[in-house]
């Protein structure tokens, strides 16, 4: 299976590929190669957790230690599109620890 990441805003100008689909915003569809949370596919995108503002898995806004599995679908949004969302709800986090 794999992962479907939608990125938006200046996010867009980060990846140059041929997995860009058209339309706004642009789709990239990833294998799970390895991935386990938000922060190692920004790492793998190369996207820097300070550019972007808002992170979404599955229509949850999440943070950046949440687990990411196959199938899921992550939203990307950039410093420039930030929202007032931590205002009004909490992250949804995964504990980086295991116990």
């Amino acid at each position: 299976m794999s992962i479907i990441v939608k990125l938006f805003g200046d996010l867009r100008k980060k990846i140059c590929s041929n997995d860009l689909t058209g339309g706004l915003p642009s789709l990239i569809t990833i294998n799970n190669k390895g991935l386990a949370t938000i922060s190692d596919l920004l790492e793998y995108l190369n996207i820097k957790q300070s550019e972007t503002s808002h992170v979404f898995v599955n229509g949850l806004y999440s943070g950046f230690s949440k687990k990411i599995k196959d199938g899921d679908r992550i939203g990307l949004f950039p410093r420039n599109m930030g929202l007032l969302y931590k205002w009004y709800f909490q992250k949804e986090e995964d504990d980086e620890q295991e116990h």
